[in-house]
C-alpha cells in the first residue's frame, strides 16, 4: 500500500526522537491511512481508495462523486 492519501495528499513527515539525554535518531511521522470502498453511482461500480482519516470525513461531507471529479481532476486514478 502506497503511503500517500488519494484524496488529501498526504504523506509521511520526518523528524527526529529526542531521548532525555538529547540525542537524535531518525522517526516518521505516518499519516492515518484506511483503505476503503464506495459505490460510484454515476459508474455503477465500487472503487477502493486509499484515504486518510480526515478525507473520510470529507467523503462523508461532499459526497463521493465530487471527491472522484476532484481525484481525477489532480491527474489520479478512481
Amino acid at each position: 500500500m502506497s503511503t500517500h492519501c488519494q484524496l488529501t495528499g498526504a504523506k509521511p513527515g520526518f523528524g527526529n526522537r529526542i531521548s532525555h539525554s538529547h540525542r537524535r535518531t531518525a522517526r516518521r511521522f505516518d499519516p492515518n491511512l484506511q483503505r476503503k470502498r464506495y459505490w460510484l453511482p454515476s459508474e455503477g461500480r465500487h472503487v477502493r481508495l486509499t484515504l486518510s482519516a480526515k478525507a473520510i470525513k470529507t467523503i462523508d461531507a461532499i459526497g463521493i462523486e465530487a471527491v472522484a471529479a476532484r481525484i481525477r481532476a489532480r491527474g489520479g486514478k478512481v
